[in-house]
C-alpha cells in the first residue's frame, strides 16, 4: 500500500481481479490502494447483504478496511456488521449492475454513499444470448456430446428433415425487454435476417424490428422467444403455463436474463409434452441448479449453462473502469454518476 492519497480497499475476486481495480484507480485518482481477493463464489448472484450470521468474508473486509475511506468490490458482503465495524468508510462502489450485496438502509444510516457499474456486461450477455439461441436451434451441444463424449456418429440424424434444426433467416423471434441487452440482441438477429418483434411497455422510440403492444400477441407470433426483462414483482413468473401455451408448436425459449422470469416447471411440462422443441437457459430460479432438477433430465432438448452470460474478460475490465471513474469523481468532489445513497 502506497503512503499517499485516498485510502481505498480493492476487494476483488477471481473474476474482477484486485489488480484490475488498482490499475483502473491509478488512472483516475491519487489513491493508496490495499488489495484483497475474496473467495468465489461468496453467494452466487444473490443478495448477500441479507445474510444475518457472521461470515469469514465479513471478517476479512472489516480487518482490511481498517482506516479506509473507500471500498471497491465485486461480491463483498457489505452488511450492517461490516459498516458498523468500519466507521471511516464513506464510499462503496460495487462492480456489478446493481449493489445487491450492500445493505443500502444500513449504508444510509452510516453515511456511506453506494455506487454501482451499470452496463458493464450488456455486450457480453447479448452475445451469449445469441450463442445460446444458435446452440438450441441447431442442437450443437447434443451433437457434440454424441460425437466427442460418446464417439457416436448418431448426431448425423440431425441431417434429416424430421430432426434438423431451424435457421435464423426469416424466423420470427420475439424479444421480451429492450434494454441494453435486448436492443443489442435485436440488432444482431436483424443482421441474421430474423423477423424480430419486441415487447417492452417501458421503452419509447424506434426499435430494431416490429414493436408489439401486448405480450400475448408477441408469444403467438414467435417461433423463438428470448427474455431480457428486469426481475421485479411485476415480471416474476412472466412466462408461466398460460403464456407458454400461446407459443406456436415447436417453439424455443431462451433465458439469459433472470431465472425467476420463467416458470421452470411449466417449461419442463411443455418440453416433456413436445409442445416446445427446445430451451436454452443460463439463469435459473434456484442457483446453483439442483442436480435433481427436471431440466437435467431433458438434456436432449435443453442447453444449460451456469450463469455465464456476463463472464468475459472485457466485462471485468469495464467493471473496474466504471468503478474507478466513480471513485475519481468522489475524490474530485464531482457528482457521482451511478449512486443510490
Amino acid at each position: 500500500m502506497s503512503s499517499s492519497g485516498v485510502r481505498v480497499v480493492a476487494a476483488g475476486d477471481h473474476f474482477v481481479l484486485p489488480s484490475l481495480i488498482t490499475a483502473a484507480l491509478a488512472r483516475e485518482a491519487d489513491c493508496a490502494v490495499r488489495e484483497l481477493t475474496l473467495g468465489w463464489p461468496l453467494e452466487p448472484f444473490g443478495p448477500v447483504a441479507e445474510v444475518n450470521e457472521a461470515s469469514d468474508a465479513e471478517d476479512e473486509l472489516i480487518a482490511v478496511l481498517d482506516d479506509a475511506e473507500v471500498l471497491v468490490t465485486q461480491m463483498g458482503p457489505v452488511t450492517e456488521r461490516v459498516l458498523a465495524g468500519c466507521p471511516r468508510l464513506r464510499l462503496v462502489v460495487v462492480c456489478r449492475g446493481g449493489p445487491v450485496n450492500v445493505n443500502l438502509e444500513a449504508a444510509a444510516r452510516h453515511g456511506v454513499r453506494v455506487c454501482f457499474a451499470p452496463g458493464r456486461n450488456a455486450a457480453a450477455t447479448a452475445e451469449f444470448t445469441v450463442g445460446l439461441l444458435l446452440a438450441a436451434l441447431r442442437r450443437i451441444p447434443q451433437a457434440h456430446d454424441l460425437l466427442a463424449r460418446q464417439g457416436s456418429w448418431a448426431g448425423a440424424s440431425y441431417y434429416t428433415y424430421a430432426h434438423s434444426g431451424l435457421e435464423l433467416e426469416d424466423l420470427p423471434v420475439g424479444l421480451v425487454g429492450y434494454g441494453a441487452v435486448g436492443s443489442r440482441v435485436a440488432r444482431v438477429l436483424c443482421a441474421f435476417g430474423a423477423r424480430v418483434s419486441v415487447y417492452d411497455p417501458y421503452v419509447r422510440g424506434e426499435v430494431h424490428g416490429l414493436r408489439v403492444s401486448a405480450l400475448d400477441e408477441l408469444l403467438r407470433r414467435s417461433a423463438v422467444v428470448t427474455l431480457h426483462a428486469r426481475l421485479t414483482a411485476e415480471t416474476r413468473g412472466l412466462l408461466g403455463a398460460r403464456e407458454l401455451a400461446l407459443l406456436p408448436p415447436g417453439a424455443v425459449v431462451v433465458n439469459a436474463a433472470r431465472g425467476p422470469l420463467l416458470d421452470e416447471d411449466a417449461l419442463c411440462d411443455a418440453l416433456a409434452e413436445g409442445r416446445l422443441s427446445a430451451a436454452a437457459l443460463d439463469t435459473f430460479g434456484r442457483e446453483p441448479l439442483p442436480p435433481d432438477s427436471r431440466l437435467c433430465a431433458l438434456s436432449d432438448r435443453v442447453v444449460l449453462t451456469p450463469h455465464l452470460g456476463g463472464a468475459s474478460r472485457a466485462v471485468a475490465e469495464k467493471a473496474a473502469r466504471i468503478a474507478a471513474a466513480e471513485v475519481g469523481r468522489w475524490v474530485r468532489g464531482e457528482p457521482l454518476a451511478h449512486c443510490l445513497t
